[in-house]
């Protein structure tokens, strides 16, 4: 009878700055959405609030995006929450500079 082998692999903790990258792109984008409902609600005035809101969220998207990067460097760590946070941030990113950029 041949003889088995069990393999048994240690559970990673998901690397921390890889966590707050996902949750910064998570409060970019509910930051999008205030701002979307806030535009519709004061009827277009009060345009510097939503003008802050949305240069806040950016910023946010672009510091989420930095912490997914510098997380992978982290050693003993699973980096799921990096990847999904570096993408997410990475496409809030340009969809902020977008809209910047065309003015809107």
């Amino acid at each position: 009878m041949a003889k088995r082998y069990r393999y048994a692999f240690a559970k990673k903790k998901e690397a921390a700055k890889g966590k707050l990258s996902a949750g910064l792109a998570a409060a970019s984008l509910i930051l999008f959405v205030t701002a979307v409902f806030l535009s519709f609600w004061l009827k277009g005035e009060y345009g510097f609030v939503v003008g802050g809101i949305c240069l806040f969220a950016m910023l946010l998207s672009v510091y989420g995006f930095i912490m997914g990067l510098l997380s992978f460097s982290e050693e003993n760590c699973a980096h799921r929450t990096s990847i999904i946070g570096s993408i997410v941030n990475g496409i809030v990113m340009v969809g902020w500079l977008g809209f910047f950029l065309m003015g809107v």
